[in-house]
């Protein structure tokens, strides 16, 4: 591919798209490459209303589809508890979205049976899998009864909060297993709930501060990085191996991507599990508009960002970087410049990730640059644009330090890019390409996901900030 006259990577026609289908954590505050959704209730209840089909397999072979407990069209036909079914009301949830009306009945039935759901970002998974570990607790037990691990704590927090607002009318109580959060000299946790991530989850069971002999249910969110050999699998397997062996425990696994070399793993993980699913191709948010923007170099691609800053402030945006140090960067340059920006990774202290990520939920920062740390999971309703600064990359660098080689990470992207468009909205992803490699990259993502992602001119700030002010409306 050749360079135009301005140095841009151009075709001379769009590349024709394809409709084709579609780490490890030894220091948490070390964890960039974390995990979509958290399935927060929609303003306007019509938005749960999820359209794409899904794909049951009942692992119990006896499973009539014809039966009236197959999918549910009311939350009353769940036999709840009426505190917690008028939690689900107070929520703003009138009826299940799709994943939840074939989920819950089949994550509700007793003897408990385990589960492998995979739905699109934005569509109540996280409602399900919250409804069911409150369903199981027997609140007259002061016993932990139901944990959730999360691949980052801005997730478990997130998660927490569903927990908390859904239980609001029943005793339920809670705990986090999240790094510097345990009050000092706690000698033990006897939480109903206890919501964390793996490496203090697997720490806290082994000193006996948390006692898992009554737990009955045991939930993966973004379960395909949770179960990642590259990612958090060995942690979240020593989790799952303390669990009790004298009576059986529900295991419900959850995300909006399960690669094929995970799938075989969560078989595994979750045996005789059922299983929900969605084709491939069908994982990646229609409703998000893609556009590149054709940058010359590194020094032009801020210069690009920051010339759509008003674009970025129109609702809320997350801009995404490949490393902390970039993040850091460009944060401080915006600033000097007088920007009003916040960074977000895992170096920083546990108090002030949790600071800026509320800051950011409350709408008091508008553009937050971070890394892969909110890829997964985080659900702000207002953000409407994701800028991918730098696409994600699975390894940077071949066996022969080849960088050049370095292939995108088409999961993660999935994930990014769902942070915006949550619950039917409209969003738009922004990736920056400036040389041949990071074109090439783009077009594997574009081939991958079988969207098509839209040049913008970058030689006008006015074209672009009409082109994206117009997808944003």
């Amino acid at each position: 591919m050749e360079k135009d006259a301005d140095g841009f990577y151009t075709p001379a026609t769009a590349a024709p798209v394809e409709d084709t289908k579609e780490a490890k954590e030894t220091k948490e505050t070390e964890l960039e490459k974390v995990a979509d959704k958290k399935d927060a209730p929609a303003d306007d209840t019509d938005l749960v209303q999820s359209t794409f089909d899904v794909e049951v397999t009942l692992a119990d072979q006896q499973g009539d589809p014809n039966s009236p407990l197959y999918s549910v069209k009311t939350f009353e036909e769940l036999g709840l508890n009426p505190d917690l079914l008028k939690g689900v009301y107070v929520m703003g949830f009138s009826k299940p979205s799709k994943i939840q009306e074939r989920a819950l009945p089949l994550l509700l039935a007793d003897p408990p049976q385990n589960l492998i759901g995979q739905s699109q970002s934005g569509t109540g998974k996280t409602a399900a899998f919250v409804l069911t570990m409150l369903s199981r607790i027997d609140f007259t037990k002061n016993k932990t009864q139901a944990l959730c691990l999360a691949p980052s704590r801005e997730l478990a927090r997130q998660i927490m909060s569903v927990v908390v607002a859904m239980g609001k009318f029943t005793p339920v109580t809670t705990e986090y297993a999240i790094k510097e959060h345990l009050p000092k000299g706690a000698s033990r946790i006897t939480a109903h709930i206890v919501v964390g991530t793996p490496g203090t989850m697997t720490d806290l069971i082994r000193r006996k501060v948390l006692d898992v002999s009554e737990v009955k249910v045991f939930v993966l969110d973004e379960a395909d990085n949770m179960l990642d050999s590259d990612g958090l699998g060995e942690q979240t397997l020593r989790v799952k191996n303390m669990l009790p062996r004298s009576h059986p425990v529900q295991i419900v696994l959850f995300s909006a991507t399960f690669p094929d070399h995970v799938r075989s793993f969560a078989n595994n993980f979750a045996p005789k599990a059922n299983k929900i699913e969605l084709q491939k191709n069908e994982i990646s948010v229609d409703n998000i508009r893609q556009f590149y923007l054709d940058c010359r170099s590194e020094e032009h691609k801020y210069e690009v960002l920051v010339s759509i800053y008003t674009v970025l402030t129109i609702g809320q945006s997350i801009i995404f970087c490949q490393h902390r140090h970039t993040a850091d960067r460009i944060g401080q340059r915006m600033t000097a410049e007088g920007h009003k920006v916040a960074s977000l990774h895992g170096a920083k202290d546990a108090s002030e990730r949790d600071a800026i990520i509320d800051r950011f939920r409350e709408g008091r920062e508008k553009v937050l640059i971070t890394t892969n740390v909110i890829a997964r999971g985080i659900d702000v309703m207002q953000v409407n644009m994701v800028v991918n600064y730098d696409l994600p990359l699975l390894n940077e660098r071949d066996n022969w330090g080849n960088k050049e080689d370095a292939r995108p990470d088409i999961e993660t992207y999935i994930h990014r890019i769902g942070r915006t468009g949550r619950f039917g909205r409209k969003g738009i992803s922004v990736n920056f390409v400036h040389n041949k490699q990071t074109w090439d990259q783009m077009q594997e993502i574009e081939k991958a996901t079988g969207k098509q992602i839209i040049r913008v001119e970058t030689d006008s700030v006015d074209v672009m900030e009409e082109t994206l002010k117009k997808h944003l409306k």
